[in-house]
């Protein structure tokens, strides 16, 4: 009885002095006892501000995403670090505003790693405090040393060399070469007898490409998109061999998912971190037939309920294997929506009603709010309260903050634009940052609720995909308080003002860092 008792003494010592950000749960039937909370990161991929009906969304439903939103905290003024996907994740991984770094752009699908191994990341940061780490998704922050991956070897460095203990992605998009799955450094399934080659810039073998051969298609491309032919889909890029390794675009998001839900059930007795980034509703777009058809709006709409499907299936495993109290979930995306971009997918024709950024203006691309602005939702059940919080939070933030959530320190040189703003997304505060870079065809400034465009060249119109870009030749300023959809521009009613932020961007700009 007394040993029992002093059992019970040393738990109950070890909660209270864990600290408030520490989670204490023993389960009897599996008779483990954990400290550090799970966390898992849902990151979509071009899912718009209004493409969720916990956004807003009248034409679609997605009742999975609507969960979260329902049990944890919904974010209306989160961003991704920027309008596009590579910078976006860039800045997630290393806490660094991606527009420091050349070479950041949006990547082919066969560049090297930009994120130099042995930089503190955010999966190294977690491994470091005792996480069991994996990637299952979407990378596209390219793989191996400068000059590219051997596809037929062990490709390395990439997330396994920057803190991911596990990993299951495709090297870039779904609309890029090559259309293979990588797993642990090596290309899934591939035939030594036939090897892979990639190029970008002139064709290779004999496959044949949309652009010779377009009766060979299921989809049509609308601009580019018209090299090498797999699975009945035109790509960017030109490739030939690897053919028992190639995917099927409309079994992505089943494989992806269970390979996700299998890395919860092998780590359910230790602390692990999931970055689960689903290629949907990127294109091209094509759902597992049993979504095709069910939402109206053609293949998009039909991506955005798959996406909301493998959230509800990892929300199910949570459920299933008793950790949901014990995990901090957040769900968000790597930029804002775009409806053509580059296949004749019906996305415009049967759009309807539904508006992908909600009352947002641009999208994928532009510097408006909708390039930045996304889906940005925190759950933690018991520890974060739901409702609804108007912080300013971005995802560059992520390692800064989980970093505090870790109790870990970072060194000066890291994160250098990462804040800690993990009481805005526990909910213990409504504040977040004071300010924030926005990235797309130029930088923006956001300053509490103003918004400074810096001056840009360019179009007005991004011709491909119809998308507003915010460019203009002598900046902007917006109160985004009373003009949300960025209307109004203030510039010349408030000079100063103008002249101020911008005097502030450049000083961001040329410091090294703006993490204080």
């Amino acid at each position: 009885m007394m040993k029992r008792l002093l059992v019970s003494i040393i738990l109950a010592s070890i909660v209270f002095f864990a600290g408030p950000l520490r989670d204490a749960q023993f389960d009897k039937a599996e008779a483990r006892f954990t400290l550090q909370p799970n966390i898992v990161l849902i990151y979509t991929d071009d899912l718009g501000y209004g493409d969720v009906s916990a956004y807003g969304a009248t034409k679609i439903k997605t009742p999975n995403i609507d969960r979260l939103a329902k049990e944890g905290l919904r974010f209306t003024d989160g961003h991704a670090a920027a309008a596009t996907c590579t910078p976006s994740r860039y800045a997630l991984m290393t806490g660094e505003y991606a527009w420091r770094k050349k070479g950041t752009g949006v990547l082919p699908g066969d560049a090297s790693l930009i994120i130099e191994p042995g930089r503190t990341t955010l999966p190294s940061l977690l491994q470091k405090a005792g996480y069991q780490t994996g990637v299952v998704g979407k990378w596209h922050l390219g793989l191996g040393p400068k000059g590219g991956p051997d596809w037929n070897g062990e490709i390395k460095p990439g997330p396994n060399e920057l803190g991911f203990g596990y990993s299951f992605i495709m090297a870039a998009t779904g609309d890029r070469v090559p259309t293979v799955y990588l797993e642990n450094r090596r290309v899934v399934g591939l035939d030594p007898a036939d090897p892979i080659r990639v190029d970008y810039s002139q064709k290779i073998g004999d496959w044949p490409t949309g652009r010779e051969n377009p009766g060979q298609l299921k989809m049509h491309p609308s601009h580019g998109h018209d090299m090498t032919i797999v699975n009945g889909v035109s790509r960017i890029g030109f490739m030939t061999g690897g053919k028992s390794a190639l995917w099927k675009d409309e079994d992505m998001a089943d494989l992806y998912t269970a390979k996700a839900v299998s890395f919860l059930e092998r780590n359910k007795t230790q602390p692990f971190f999931l970055f689960f980034a689903t290629h949907d509703p990127h294109v091209p777009r094509m759902p597992h037939s049993r979504f095709v058809g069910k939402s109206g709006m053609g293949p998009r709409g039909d991506a955005i309920l798959q996406a909301d499907w493998c959230t509800g299936e990892l929300l199910n495993a949570l459920d299933r294997l008793k950790l949901t109290r014990n995990t901090l979930v957040i769900f968000t995306s790597d930029n804002g929506p775009v409806v053509d971009d580059g296949y004749k997918d019906d996305a415009v024709e049967k759009l309807g009603g539904h508006k992908p950024a909600g009352a947002l203006r641009g999208g994928k691309y532009s510097n408006f709010e909708a390039g930045t602005r996304v889906p940005f939702i925190v759950r933690w059940p018991g520890r974060v309260k739901p409702g609804v919080s108007n912080a300013l939070v971005s995802q560059v933030d992520f390692l800064a903050s989980l970093a505090a959530f870790t109790d870990q320190k970072l060194g000066d040189a890291d994160a250098p634009d990462s804040f800690n703003v993990l009481p805005a997304l526990l909910g213990q505060s409504k504040a977040g940052r004071e300010s924030l870079v926005e990235q797309a065809s130029v930088l923006s400034l956001r300053a509490g609720a103003w918004k400074y465009i810096e001056p840009a060249k360019g179009p007005k119109i991004q011709k491909n995909t119809n998308t507003e870009t915010g460019n203009d030749p002598d900046g902007q300023l917006y109160n985004l308080a009373g003009d949300l959809g960025e209307t109004n521009n203030l510039a010349a009613r408030h000079p100063d003002r103008a002249k101020a932020m911008a005097a502030r961007l450049q000083q961001i700009r040329q410091n090294a860092r703006s993490r204080p």
